[in-house]
């Protein structure tokens, strides 16, 4: 049923997946040394005036907001701190220990290094926060600029949230703004699967008081590793994204390769979408299971109190909606990708496109960067060199410009590989990918990047295209390990 994988030992440049339980032992303590909190606050507490300037150009949305606090700094207000660093928390996230642990930061940093999503977006701290330093570091404010030069991110939360901060950063490479900060995180979603990929752990630790100081400590300290991000651009005849998730934006435009065409005659009116994501991008079941499971958790929250109840939760509904028991059914919504998808694509160190058949038994397919996806679990496998080989495969690195394309069938094929006792239906590795999708009996298709789902109409005349291709700035990511 599944493909060949290897037994040997992994390069030590892979990413592979970790088991919660090492996590969970690691985040008690029986790894680690014991961390002063008043050392660990002098290395990340930045000056007083420094921290109230970017908390008043954001607040007021002004570069020019905090000037005042520059005006009248005191001269012992000096300290250039070693690691300078901000928080971004989801307090949502983590069940009921996102305020505890938001209050927990501010303790351990200060009150104004620590942002809670509801209060401050990503993007208004890169416009007018880190902007207000770099306004102040041209001025000759020497603590100002070692400060940006030095400044890392910690993202507490899930892989959308960190999702959300990393390309809000990759802002500054876009226009010049370097460096850019790099991103620790400390894991508070469903999955993790980034911060699995990072060495950051899978799960919000059982003593996390103490696991939050070695996190930021660690986050101090920690290699910078790069990871590839994968621009993604879907082009829809009329009609609109309705609720589209925080990586998706629409835009007035797109930019497709024009040297493949389209299937068919060009709609009247086009609406255009883009977004960034970093693990992964799928369509089909897997994506509407994720979106309904989204609804009900917004819908019914008191339902949703941790990881362990998100999972269950997850696991049930998606028993629900008809993926183990497709061949079966006669909707045709949960019959094969194949009656409404062409895929092409770009291999390795390859301008052409080339179209690939989709496997006609294949209800969901993903293109996967790292290798965890769906809490940890690697669909993907670790393949023998012979296979790889005969497939015309590489091996998979989180920043080899490829991602890995595979399928899953009904719910019981998704749930041996899940489990990893096969692995998925190997399509193909890629550098770039359009899909191409049009309706027939099908009304709307279900997608998502990095967790974040939304359902996409789809009309019976005309293709909705959706084209995927690396970023060529590779953001920047703090090893926990």
């Amino acid at each position: 049923m599944g493909s060949p994988t290897s037994a040997g030992n992994s390069s030590t440049t892979q990413i592979v997946a970790r088991s919660s339980m090492m996590d969970w032992i690691r985040a008690c303590g029986l790894a680690g040394v014991r961390i002063d909190k008043e050392e660990l606050r002098r290395r990340l507490l930045m000056p007083r005036y420094l921290r109230l300037a970017m908390l008043d150009s954001i607040r007021k949305k002004d570069v020019d907001g905090g000037d005042h606090r520059f005006r009248s700094r005191s001269s012992d207000d000096v300290h250039i701190p070693e690691s300078p660093m901000v928080v971004f928390i989801n307090s949502r996230s983590g069940g009921r220990r996102g305020p505890v642990l938001k209050e927990r930061l501010q303790q351990l940093i200060s009150e104004e290094q620590v942002f809670d999503l509801l209060d401050v977006k990503p993007h208004e701290f890169v416009r007018y926060g880190l902007a207000c330093l770099e306004k102040w570091a041209n001025k000759g404010d020497i603590c100002a600029k070692e400060t940006r030069q030095n400044i890392r991110v910690v993202v507490a939360g899930g892989d959308g949230t960190v999702g959300w901060v990393l390309g809000c950063l990759g802002e500054l490479n876009q226009k010049g703004r370097d460096p850019v900060p790099p991103v620790a995180v400390i894991p508070l979603g469903t999955g993790n699967d980034l911060s699995r990929s990072y060495g950051w752990g899978g799960s919000f630790p059982f003593a996390w008081k103490s696991a939050i100081k070695r996190n930021l400590n660690q986050a101090t300290t920690g290699p910078i590793c790069r990871l590839d991000s994968w621009h993604l651009v879907v082009q829809m005849p009329g009609g609109e994204v309705i609720d589209p998730p925080h990586s998706l934006k629409a835009i007035e435009e797109c930019h497709l390769d024009q040297t493949l065409e389209i299937e068919g005659n060009s709609p009247d009116t086009m609406n255009c979408y883009e977004g960034v994501f970093y693990n992964y991008f799928s369509i089909g079941m897997d994506a509407q299971v994720a979106y309904g499971f989204h609804h009900l958790r917004n819908e019914k929250p008191y339902l949703a109190q941790g990881p362990i109840s998100n999972k269950i939760i997850y696991s049930g509904y998606s028993c629900t909606q008809g993926w183990f028991l497709t061949p079966c059914m006669s909707d045709p919504s949960l019959r094969g990708l194949k009656n409404i998808l062409r895929i092409h694509i770009k291999r390795a160190r390859c301008s052409e496109w080339e179209q690939i058949p989709v496997p006609k038994s294949v209800r969901a397919i993903v293109a996967l960067n790292l290798h965890n996806y769906g809490s940890g679990r690697n669909p993907w496998g670790k393949l023998k060199p012979d296979y790889l080989e005969k497939r015309g495969f590489v091996e998979a690195h989180a920043d080899d410009g490829l991602l890995e394309i595979f399928g899953l069938k009904q719910g019981w094929h998704a749930s041996f590989v899940m489990v990893e006792l096969i692995t998925a239906k190997h399509i193909a590795q890629a550098s770039s990918i359009r899909l191409e999708i049009r309706g027939g009996e099908w009304k709307d298709a279900f997608m998502q990047m990095d967790g974040e789902p939304w359902k996409q109409a789809m009309s019976r005349e005309h293709s909705t295209v959706v084209e995927i291709k690396r970023v060529p700035y590779q953001p920047l990511m703090i090893s926990g390990e």
